[in-house]
């Protein structure tokens, strides 16, 4: 199984002070990977890291087949097109329906194909279940529908990672539940990665799986779930 992200011996700084060291980290084709860590204690700036917007100041660190050290910035958004990013809020157009939002993206990322774009919107529907819901306005949809259509939006461009960053901060457990079934079936059909930020320790607890912990200026992965002391 192919690594798409590889650090190793990496650092990042931001504004010349060094945020996190000693990164070394590798996530495969379709694992899925929870980010862990206390508000402020870098998740943020890895997270940038991987979408481009930091660069990897020491070590080596490849994501696909792009090196984060030598990043030039013409190749941000072709980098960001391997990305898709799913939020906490969503983040849909509101006046618009869900096809509009899906065909919305994908112009904005270069396709061209008015009948490839429709074609593509209603396979990633159907993938996470809503496709009877593609003309429906994101205000007619619940949490749950609306975050379903975050994930599908995320698939568009067929990427190799997919970056959740508390993915279920806004729903309810028995939604949660679902959204994160959702993610791993996802995971595994379209051979995508999954990296979720996520505060959310009985989701970690339900569904176990590599864990990074952000802390103490590193990235470790920690073995089990009980040595994370969510108030430490």
């Amino acid at each position: 199984m192919d690594n798409v992200i590889e650090i190793s011996s990496g650092e990042i700084q931001q504004n010349k002070v060094v945020v996190l060291k000693d990164i070394n980290i590798s996530i495969g084709s379709n694992d899925i990977v929870y980010l862990i860590g206390k508000t402020g204690s870098g998740k943020s700036s890895l997270l940038k890291t991987l979408y481009g917007e930091l660069k990897l100041t020491l070590g080596e660190g490849r994501l696909a087949e792009f090196d984060l050290n030598r990043l030039k910035k013409r190749d941000i958004p072709k980098l960001r097109r391997n990305i898709g990013i799913v939020f906490q809020d969503f983040q849909l157009l509101t006046d618009r329906s869900v096809l509009k939002n899906l065909m919305f993206v994908m112009g904005a990322s270069g396709w061209k194909d008015k009948k490839l774009m429709e074609k593509r919107a209603k396979e990633v529907l159907q993938l996470v279940g809503i496709e009877q819901k593609i003309n429906a306005m994101p205000y007619a949809l619940s949490g749950g529908e609306q975050q379903r259509v975050s994930i599908a939006r995320a698939l568009l461009n067929y990427p190799k990672l997919i970056l959740a960053d508390e993915p279920t901060g806004n729903l309810d457990p028995e939604t949660s539940e679902e959204i994160m079934r959702l993610l791993i079936a996802v995971a595994q059909e379209e051979k995508t990665a999954v990296l979720m930020a996520t505060h959310d320790m009985t989701l970690i607890e339900k569904f176990p799986g590599k864990t990074l912990r952000v802390a103490n200026g590193t990235v470790q992965e920690i073995s089990s779930i009980n040595q994370f002391n969510p108030m430490g």
